[in-house]
């Protein structure tokens, strides 16, 4: 037999070839329609699972942020457990948490850093909770050190937590009333006693600016980002950005939100700014404008930025990491953006010749 033919077993076995090779390239080509819709409803399903834990939302897909749980105040009163003392209280923060930074800023400001001891947390991806550097208080996650302070605690585990020492337990986990106590109660500690940032002559005004901030830009950065209709996005959206523009509008004329007086609206506003086009610009699709591109809104992040000791509370590391690293519904690959640079907001602001005026 010539090399040039094949023996019957041999032709058989080519045939088997071929069909197989024919069975394996139909098998790639599946229909990609099809794929697609699986993919989608499988994603879809388990992506609305897991908002629902991450972002409890209305009917119509609005993001509800639950309430604080903790709710003491320090004081002098003679009554009130927790008084003013130096070195009595800790205050467990998140560096990537915009709620917990303000408490952080609030301290630099008034130089508080020798009478209120900081720990660091940090999020676990795994564990999807605030975990402690090192043990504390029998503790090694935040939500341990919610079930010390109340047995059977079934709330959310949030920061920033002010921890009371001596009653081994928590005083208050909201950010707004831990500044207030921070810019008030303590100042026999504090090296910049003469500081107030919540003054009684502007305490209306900082309140309307409070609640106004609060709904469309502190807690509407996540409104957009949770937002789980079109619709519900796209209300929120809108309110953001009115309010920055109004915000924009106002610093014409201030300095500051109040005038000349740097209040603790600013730091409010302050916390969220920093973060926004690092990540809620990309992450929470808040994209329409960056705030480096306001005529007036990059040049007050830049004053606020660099007031003393404020910067030295900023970690761009790790709010890219919290963000981008830990909210997988957002962000499934976990990968996290190498920028931006953010060195412009060491550059001169001239908010200093800004005239305030009401």
């Amino acid at each position: 037999m010539s090399d040039s033919m094949n023996s019957p077993k041999e032709d058989v076995n080519q045939q088997d070839n071929q069909n197989t090779f024919k069975v394996k390239k139909k098998g790639k080509s599946l229909p990609s329609g099809l794929i697609i819709k699986l993919g989608k409803f499988v994603w879809t399903t388990m992506w609305q699972i897991m908002m629902s834990q991450l972002a409890p939302s209305n009917k119509k897909g609005e993001y509800i942020r639950p309430s604080s749980q903790f709710r003491n105040d320090l004081g002098e009163k003679e009554n009130n457990l927790y008084q003013p003392a130096s070195g009595r209280y800790r205050l467990y923060v998140g560096l990537g948490c915009p709620w917990a930074h303000r408490t952080l800023v609030v301290i630099a400001l008034k130089g508080l850093e020798d009478a209120v001891e900081v720990s660091i947390v940090y999020p676990s991806t795994d564990e999807g909770m605030w975990v402690l550097n090192s043990p504390e208080e029998n503790c090694r996650t935040v939500p341990e050190l919610y079930q010390v302070a109340q047995p059977g605690y079934q709330g959310r585990s949030t920061v920033p937590v002010l921890w009371d020492k001596q009653t081994n337990t928590i005083v208050n986990n909201e950010s707004a009333e831990i500044i207030v106590m921070l810019n008030s109660q303590l100042n026999q500690f504090a090296k910049n006693s003469e500081l107030n940032l919540y003054s009684e002559e502007l305490r209306e005004e900082i309140e309307e600016w409070n609640e106004k901030i609060y709904h469309a830009v502190n807690n509407g950065v996540y409104r957009c980002g949770f937002a789980q209709t079109q619709e519900a996005y796209n209300k929120c959206c809108d309110e953001l950005f009115s309010v920055l523009d109004e915000i924009d509008k106002a610093l014409e004329s201030k300095r500051y939100l109040c005038g000349e007086q740097l209040t603790l609206a600013d730091i409010r506003l302050f916390t969220t700014l920093f973060r926004f086009d690092v990540v809620y610009y990309g992450l929470f699709k808040c994209n329409r404008r960056r705030i480096q591109d306001y005529q007036n809104l990059g040049a007050y992040l830049r004053d606020l930025y660099q007031l003393p000791g404020v910067a030295q509370t900023c970690d761009l590391e790790s709010v890219k990491r919290d963000y981008y690293g830990n909210l997988f519904p957002l962000n499934p690959g976990g990968i996290i953006p190498s920028g931006p640079d953010i060195s412009n907001l060491l550059e001169p602001h001239y908010r200093e010749k800004v005239t305030s005026s009401k």
